[in-house]
């Protein structure tokens, strides 16, 4: 059933425009020979994805979302911070924790993830769900993969991987709708992602990350602990600085290289007790015209940026979910 639905695919998609440069995407030189790597690794019919890509439209204003990304008009740590770590998201974690106590309470037993951090992601990614994007991932996956030469491979790999997960599920390509990345569901996974760590945690025999909040819970947790999350280890603690000696530490990224107890001969004084033998790193959260923050990470803090690769990112799911949990990691 599930082959048969995936050479429907195109027939599907037929009223779909086909609007991008240089022409249809199935006549592109790229484009066939990414259609006969398909081909020859995945056994998939060149016909039916000539026929599929014919349908697929550029988006440029998915060039323009990469470009600058909306979240991200400035590089300031308050700003970023006033757009995920509100009262809205704050009182919507909380009933999303009271309504998934006990999947949420399931994960963290089973992965180690505490349910604030899991809910903190969701919050931070789509609102628990309500904003999950709106271009057909199909679309932004190709116009990424052919169209933005800077992260090309990247997205071709994730093209390969939506390709299969679309084959692997039953389901239509030009269906599933995602952001401006090409990410999926109440969790936004890229489909590598979904392929890797979706769980089908509601048990109905599917991972749905669009659909089941209690699927998304079990596949966070998932790919955290998949990423060196440690249970029952704390993630960050704010920071003081003195001195010239600690730009070493700012300078020398976010992957956790240093020790805590050496972290005094270096000006940095921890607001929080951390264990004197953990890995740590320091993080410098900037906003112009203001002072910097400064947090130190550990390895859980870490496993965050594996989830998305910034600082700011991570810190403010740290804070989120200490807005809805006080006394949280």
């Amino acid at each position: 059933m599930r082959a048969l639905a995936f050479a429907l695919l195109a027939f599907a998609a037929a009223a779909a425009p086909a609007a991008q440069p240089g022409g249809s995407y199935g006549q592109r030189p790229q484009v066939r020979q990414f259609i006969a790597e398909m081909v020859e690794r995945h056994g998939f019919v060149a016909r039916e994805l000539r026929k599929l890509f014919a349908r697929v439209s550029y988006q440029p204003a998915v060039i323009r979302a990469m470009t600058t990304p909306p979240e991200a008009p400035v590089k300031s740590w308050q700003a970023y911070r006033a757009l995920f770590v509100g009262s809205d998201r704050i009182e919507a974690g909380a009933r999303f924790r009271e309504t998934h106590g006990a999947a949420l309470a399931r994960a963290a037993r089973e992965f180690g993830v505490p349910a604030e951090i899991i809910v903190a992601i969701i919050g931070v990614e789509t609102v628990y769900g309500r904003n999950m994007g709106t271009y057909r991932v199909i679309d932004t996956l190709a116009t990424l993969a052919f169209d933005f030469p800077r992260r090309g491979e990247f997205f071709r790999g994730e093209l390969e991987h939506y390709l299969l997960y679309a084959r692997e599920a039953g389901i239509d390509a030009f269906a599933t709708l995602g952001s401006y990345a090409g990410a999926i569901g109440i969790p936004q996974f890229m489909p590598g992602s979904y392929r890797r760590f979706a769980l089908d945690y509601d048990g109905d025999g599917q991972p749905d990350l669009q659909g089941s909040a209690v699927d998304a819970i079990g596949s966070v947790a998932n790919f955290l602990q998949a990423h060196g999350w440690e249970a029952g280890q704390p993630v960050a603690a704010p920071a003081r600085v003195s001195g010239e000696r600690f730009r070493a530490l700012a300078d020398a990224g976010i992957k956790p290289l240093y020790r805590v107890a050496d972290l005094g001969s270096f000006g940095v004084k921890v607001a929080d007790p951390l264990p004197p033998e953990a890995a740590c790193a320091l993080v410098e959260l900037e906003t112009p015209g203001q002072p910097a923050e400064y947090w130190v990470g550990l390895q859980n803090f870490y496993a965050l940026t594996r989830y998305n690769r910034s600082s700011f990112y991570a810190i403010a799911v740290l804070e989120l979910a200490r807005a809805i949990s006080p006394g949280s990691p």
